[in-house]
């Protein structure tokens, strides 16, 4: 049970001050309002002290109201005046905690247990600029920064309906980090908004830093390379997603809007193809479909052919590769997953490293790996192409990169030790592990599997927009459902 304030002024600085250590930026200024001790609490870079002093003294020169008591002064503040003042005022230390961290100034008056919220305001963060992770050649340039509240009004400028709803509580035992829900409450199925905001409330996590840290608590419990929820770092995305009847949970400090449900297909759309025609939007995402397999099946098939059924490369080819793995020691097994963990270093190490310096590893890698080793004769030329044709492969598809790399190495494995039936096996897992998938009682796989005209609607191909604008596109009308939503 929160503390509540007392009608003490000095008790309540005391237990403030205790509250936080006597911080060094806890600004604590003792002021007299109309005769009225009173003292103004905010935190140095949290709040405007230019702000606050405007508003304090423009109440005190230009009212001539001459309050009783603490109480007459708080009822003047809070229903009479033009201060920006909140609308609750605080009556308990954890509201009073909350407010200051929010950036905030608290005013304490004496012989009131209730303190007045002016909104003073003037938190320094990153401003609105070009996402940096989801790169596409039209649409809005605009991405989300690390203040919810930002987050939270570019959504809402997009999607400017009354049925926009915005639910906003605590997260985070030690960091108490503020975590928003949007939602569309005429879309998105009331038992389904209800299930995740449940979800949401009942994480038990001691410091919440980054919207994946919430992914987990979303998914249901059994193993899969794939996840359940999807991110973006556009607003015009996001309010996309809204719009479908979807929701969307942001966190303060991530730029990262979290997409519940997330189906596989979605993996494959971008902005652009929306933007453009529909044929060529159709031709890329076919291609995206077939890069995300190609990086993952290709080095399994070349090594489970080239060792077990040679016969299946054309001539040509079969002479090269004979000759290119005679003059290396390692067999082509365990070169192929020498050549994919060097490959997976070098990316590590340009993405961790400064930015003067990660142009360098480029260089490097290309030297060593790509010219000195074949020289050497440490590694062969073609195990080189297909690994990197593969990891090339992945960067069409970033959001699928963790688990394509995972599931390269898996089907590399297969290959190599069991051949022919070790990789259809294995392709074959991947496949029950991707259709076995549900998002909040609907198929992961959806609207491809189970197949209907979604699918061709706007799944594997995109129809033109006077078919998809003739039936929007809806969550609710997927197959599914039925499921429990708390599963």
């Amino acid at each position: 049970m929160p503390r509540p304030l007392t009608d003490s002024l000095d008790a309540n600085v005391a237990r403030l001050k205790e509250m936080f250590g006597n911080s060094a930026d806890l600004y604590a200024k003792p002021v007299n309002v109309r005769g009225v001790p009173c003292c103004l609490c905010f935190f140095e870079g949290l709040s405007t002290l230019e702000r606050l002093w405007v508003v304090m003294l423009s109440m005190l020169n230009e009212s001539h109201f001459e309050p009783a008591n603490g109480q007459d002064l708080f009822n003047y503040i809070q229903h009479q005046t033009d201060l920006p003042v909140e609308n609750t005022p605080v009556e308990d230390f954890e509201a009073l905690r909350t407010q200051l961290t929010a950036g905030t100034t608290v005013m304490l008056i004496d012989g009131c247990c209730k303190a007045v919220v002016l909104s003073t305001q003037n938190m320094q963060f990153r401003s609105v600029q070009e996402p940096s992770g989801e790169g596409d050649i039209r649409g809005s340039r605009e991405g989300f920064c690390d203040l919810v509240r930002i987050n939270v009004s570019l959504v809402r400028r997009l999607v400017r309906t009354g049925s926009l709803t915005i639910k906003i509580f605590p997260a985070g035992k030690r960091t108490g980090t503020e975590v928003a829900m949007l939602y569309d409450r005429t879309l998105a199925k009331p038992e389904f908004v209800e299930a995740i905001e449940k979800k949401l409330k009942s994480v038990d996590l001691p410091v919440l830093f980054d919207s994946g840290y919430l992914a987990p608590y979303l998914q249901r419990g059994s193993f899969s390379f794939f996840q359940e929820v999807g991110y973006t770092e556009r607003p015009v995305t996001a309010a996309a997603k809204i719009c479908e009847g979807k929701i969307i949970v942001l966190v303060n400090a991530s730029p990262f809007a979290m997409i519940v449900p997330y189906f596989f297909n979605e993996n494959f759309q971008s902005l652009d193809d929306y933007a453009g025609k529909a044929y060529f939007a159709s031709a890329v995402r076919l291609l995206k479909y077939t890069a995300f397999f190609l990086s993952v099946l290709l080095p399994g098939l070349f090594v489970s052919i080239a060792e077990y059924t040679p016969e299946l490369f054309p001539p040509q080819l079969l002479y090269k590769v004979a000759a290119a793995e005679t003059a290396t020691p390692l067999p082509l097994f365990m070169e192929m997953m020498l050549v994919i963990v060097l490959l997976e270093i070098i990316r590590e190490a340009g993405l961790r490293l400064p930015k003067p310096i990660g142009h360098s590893v480029s260089l490097v890698a290309a030297l060593i790996v790509g010219d000195a080793a074949t020289k050497a004769g440490i590694m062969s030329t073609p195990v080189l192409i297909v690994a990197a044709l593969t990891t090339i492969s992945i960067f069409v598809i970033p959001s699928l990169y963790e688990p394509a790399t995972v599931l390269r190495v898996l089907f590399v494995l297969a290959g190599g030790l069991f051949g022919p039936f070790g990789l259809v096996t294995m392709f074959f897992l991947m496949l029950v592990s991707i259709c076995g998938m549900h998002s909040f009682g609907v198929p992961y796989t959806s609207p491809l599997v189970p197949f209907g005209r979604s699918a061709l609607r706007d799944g594997l191909v995109r129809m033109p927009w006077q078919r998809l604008a003739s039936h929007p596109f809806d969550v609710n009308d997927l197959p599914g459902g039925e499921e429990n939503y708390e599963s």
